[in-house]
């Protein structure tokens, strides 16, 4: 039998707020004055933190919330907020009964934008309704559509990724120096993982290769000093013909290399 949430002048009702960033890592929070445990996370007592008016409605419009409060904990710094850890995060909000732990979760989505400013964040919360608007229906394209070794390219990833250590990182080029057993130019538009150091969990995008060293997309907030170990996957730059000659891929290629383009129109006829 479900619950009747403030059914009674007076109920030990508590709200918590339960948030799954990226990089594995889940964090809970509730508004009670005492840590609470339940659905394997232990949710910290942070009274500084405020949710606005929940909005819900029936139709496809995009529910609304927001979340404010200050940066009180440990597990939530502004330094974690600068470098995008919490990007993309998936969040729940809900009332817990702090007794019986009966709890009901009344939104869930991601995090949006994250504003801070002295001492006190706002995250804008995304509904999962918002993914009603996106527009299902591919364009066509010279270029790959997929997601290299995602959906739709049929590749595993696994197969990609190599173990390589950090050895050198420059802050003002946004460069780093890997040891990979791998040619650094195979590398350009694949992706970096830290698993130690400042940056541990982090993924960063390899915007380009520089004399053998990796130009990252994301800015590096922190510095690294000293070796740290890292994932790096190798890249794709979503063309037929690397698809065919180096993955040999070429049959789940989504997108349209040899269709005529716009410039075809404004052609003149020549003579043979």
């Amino acid at each position: 039998m479900s619950r009747v949430w403030f059914s009674t002048e007076l109920e030990t009702v508590a709200t918590f707020w339960r948030v799954a960033r990226t990089d594995g890592v889940s964090l809970g929070f509730t508004s009670h004055d005492g840590d609470l445990w339940f659905d394997g996370i232990l949710h910290r007592a942070a009274p500084g933190m405020l949710p606005s008016a929940i909005r819900r409605t029936a139709d496809f419009e995009a529910d609304s919330a927001e979340v404010q409060g200050a940066l009180a904990h440990d597990s939530l710094t502004a330094s974690d907020l600068a470098s995008g850890r919490f990007d993309g995060a998936a969040i729940a909000v809900g009332v817990v009964d702090w007794q019986s732990l009966e709890r009901f979760v009344l939104y869930r989505g991601k995090l949006g934008t994250v504003s801070e400013d002295g001492g006190k964040f706002s995250v804008a919360l995304v509904s999962r309704k918002a993914e009603l608007q996106r527009d299902p229906v591919p364009r066509t394209s010279p270029a790959c559509r997929a997601t290299f070794a995602g959906p739709g390219c049929s590749l595993s990833a696994i197969r990609f990724e190599h173990r390589a250590t950090v050895t050198d990182c420059n802050t003002d080029a946004n460069s780093v120096a890997v040891t990979a057993p791998i040619a650094a130019g195979m590398l350009a538009g694949g992706r970096l993982r830290w698993l130690e150091g400042p940056l541990a969990g982090l993924t960063m995008t390899i915007a380009a290769t520089d004399g053998g060293r990796l130009v990252l997309a994301e800015p590096i907030e922190r510095e690294v000093s000293g070796p740290c170990r890292v994932i790096v996957r190798e890249g794709c730059d979503r063309t037929i013909g690397t698809c065919a000659a180096r993955f040999h891929n070429a049959i789940n290629f989504r997108g349209e290399p040899y269709l005529p383009g716009n410039d075809l129109i404004t052609r003149y006829p020549s003579a043979p």
